[in-house]
């Protein structure tokens, strides 16, 4: 019998496989060569939860939305440190290690020892001192709508590498992390930014709509975003609204860091 679930892979399978290379942007795009030749550090935020409402997988962190990011990052010189909001392991996202999902680079670091440990060791906010950044990036994966946007020390950590005259940035789901986001007069930093997320309609076409807490898109629109997306689902898609970066969904995972290396190299 074919079940909806295996008609939505297909769907999804689909999109990328027609789309394949096909990249959108509401900015310039980000030079694919890269120097090495950069210092600073990046905080990378991922997700503790794993856990969705009625489904039997689980969620966690979308596992390239972490690679990809962080092999540009890498390779333009950048260290990164890993933080969760509990600190300690980070659950990975079950649909994300699918081979469809998974490229050369995310099956090499999951079979590297030290790279998992890492992410079985993240630091918790206490740990981290913002000064020490020049950018933060939030992950996705589902688990971070439950607990990236009510956070309280992540929210304090972002607001202050952004006042210090840092980059905030986040891909898909990450996103979330930046609805309580505030400027020093204590409005929400994403108001009158254009921003996306991963769009409503890719959250029905995925199946995960009815499990999620709330709607992201709908969360940046009502704290005053200027919200686009792609016209076509799970295609690339990175918005960069002068210090803060945005990216849509995993197919915008090394669009968004090559962005954010970009904007990088323009700071004093």
């Amino acid at each position: 019998m074919f079940k909806r679930w295996d008609f939505q892979n297909w769907l999804i399978r689909i999109f990328m496989v027609i789309l394949a290379g096909s990249h959108a942007y509401a900015s310039e795009p980000a030079t694919q060569h890269i120097s090495s030749k950069a210092s600073g550090k990046i905080l990378v935020v991922m997700t503790n939860h794993s856990a969705y409402p009625t489904r039997s997988d689980t969620t966690g962190l979308w596992l390239t939305e972490l690679t990809h990011f962080y092999d540009v990052a890498l390779a333009a010189g950048y260290d990164m440190d890993f933080v969760s909001p509990q600190g300690g392991a980070v659950p990975l996202d079950e649909r994300s290690l699918k081979s469809i999902y998974l490229d050369k680079s995310a099956k090499a670091h999951l079979a590297d020892p030290k790279f998992m440990y890492r992410l079985k060791t993240t630091l918790a906010p206490s740990a981290i001192d913002p000064s020490n950044y020049k950018a933060v990036y939030y992950t996705g994966g589902h688990g971070t709508m439950w607990d990236f946007p009510n956070n309280k020390e992540l929210k304090n950590i972002s607001e202050k590498i952004y006042q210090q005259g840092g980059i905030v940035s986040a891909v898909c789901h990450g996103v979330g992390g930046l609805l309580p986001l505030q400027d020093q007069n204590g409005k929400p930093l994403i108001a009158g930014k254009v921003v996306t997320d991963f769009a409503n309609v890719e959250e029905t076409l995925s199946g995960i709509k009815s499990q999620v807490p709330f709607s992201l898109q709908d969360g940046l629109v009502e704290r005053g975003a200027k919200y686009k997306r792609a016209f076509i689902p799970f295609t690339s898609y990175v918005i960069s609204d002068d210090r803060i970066i945005t990216g849509q969904n995993p197919q915008s995972s090394k669009e968004i860091a090559e962005a954010v290396v970009k904007r990088l190299r323009t700071l004093n």
